[in-house]
């Protein structure tokens, strides 16, 4: 799931209501959680609506709702609970937001004038037709490997872990036997497109130029900045970690697309057809995990070919802490919510050549897939965005050319207001 399919759920939930439905209705998923499910789904539905952790724990709760008894203690006690996650968001809703103007005035001061701005090795797009798996085992992030399992702990720490320990060793090991065969049998597919362009920030934009000349644009990313300030601290937006158009300097920005799932869909199904959805499953984990190596480990060689990284001498456990220069921030992520700027990104960099493309509702295909920006100032780091106000919003969705209703939709989860109310 992404974020666009919780503002459908709550879609779902009205058009139930409006359908005079009375059956009851269970949330679940990835992106999912009991604080949504009580902000957003269940006012807009009178019959008992339950946020579900997982899959396991459905068959509990179903078996309540069936009872009448339990039913009526459920539906109480999962009322009271929503009552008061309401209660608590809106406790956190009453901070005040900064306008955006003084939120504008709260930037983080960077003098570009006397910043390193590395200039690539070259400029436009390439692609990596056939990227070798190989060289994309040493960069595994295993720890979300069993975050994907419910197994909750660092790798390789998890290994030995009092209660997981011995679960989380024969799924590591049953994930090593699959990946040495897709390895070695050439299961799974990775590709990718990636490149450089002249860039600059106007406002909280990001332009990046069709060539060196800077006179044509290629692509403008709008980005938002976060409203929500304490003290003296800086609202950051994506955009303050490119050089102003106005400033002088020359800087340049990365885009990049990579899949590893060419192939995924095809084995997890004849797993499947055999009646081994343990082996289907594990099939996906491995492309997700094959997927965001090739991220990290195309960011490496981008940084090598901006000129700024070819001395990094870094580890595994370095690259995952991101003990490095620079970010790659994807669309739909805290920093930048928005996932409708993934068309851009995908025209941009041309990805469908390499057959990457994108859903209605903006998800990558193959599902095994990362795409984003890479910014290399060394000032450039994530943050999460924050919920931002309708004044900021009107300015995004002018600055977007799109309607207002359209971006307020895809940025739900974001917005400080009821476009409703």
């Amino acid at each position: 799931l992404i974020t666009p399919s919780l503002d459908e759920m709550v879609h779902v939930a009205r058009e139930m209501k409006r359908r005079e439905l009375d059956l009851p209705l269970l949330i679940g998923g990835a992106t999912t959680s009991k604080q949504h499910t009580a902000v957003k789904i269940a006012p807009g539905y009178e019959a008992p609506t339950v946020h579900v952790n997982d899959a396991s724990r459905a068959v509990g709760v179903v078996s309540d709702l069936l009872d009448p008894e339990r039913r009526r203690e459920l539906d109480q006690s999962n009322r009271d609970n929503q009552s008061r996650l309401r209660d608590l968001h809106a406790a956190k809703s009453e901070k005040p937001l900064l306008s955006l103007a003084e939120a504008r005035s709260r930037a983080p001061k960077i003098d570009w004038a006397k910043e390193e701005v590395p200039t690539p090795s070259f400029f436009g797009r390439r692609e990596i037709s056939d990227q070798p798996l190989t060289e994309l085992l040493e960069t595994i992030d295993w720890t979300f490997f069993f975050s994907a399992w419910e197994l909750r702990g660092r790798f390789p720490a998890i290994l030995d872990h009092p209660k997981h320990g011995a679960a989380a060793r024969e799924l590591y090991e049953h994930g090593q036997q699959l990946l040495e065969r897709i390895v070695s049998e050439k299961l799974l597919v990775a590709r990718g497109v990636y490149g450089f362009w002249p860039a600059a920030s106007e406002g909280d934009d990001i332009v990046l130029y069709q060539d060196e000349s800077r006179s044509r644009e290629a692509v403008r990313f709008p980005m938002l900045r976060q409203q929500q300030g304490s003290g003296d601290a800086p609202c950051r937006s994506l955009a303050d970690f490119v050089a102003p158009a106005d400033s002088g300097v020359a800087d340049s920005v990365g885009a990049f697309a990579v899949s590893a799932g060419f192939g995924a869909d095809a084995l997890a199904e004849a797993f499947e057809a055999d009646h081994d959805d343990y082996q289907a499953i594990l099939t996906k984990a491995l492309a997700d995990r094959l997927a965001e190596s090739f991220a990290e480990a195309l960011h490496r060689r981008a940084r090598r070919e901006w000129g700024y990284g070819q001395d990094e001498q870094l580890s595994n456990e370095d690259l995952i802490a991101e003990r490095y220069r620079g970010i790659r921030p994807a669309f739909g992520y805290p920093a930048c919510p928005d996932h409708a700027l993934k068309p851009r990104l995908f025209d941009l960099l041309d990805a469908r050549a390499v057959g990457i493309d994108l859903t209605e509702s903006f998800a990558m295909t193959p599902a095994a897939s990362v795409s984003g920006l890479h910014l290399a100032s060394p000032h450039a780091r994530y943050f999460n965005l924050g919920p931002v106000d309708r004044e900021q919003v009107e300015d995004y969705a002018t600055r977007l050319g799109d309607p207002l209703d359209t971006v307020e939709r895809l940025l739900a989860p974001s917005l400080a207001y009821d476009p409703e109310a």
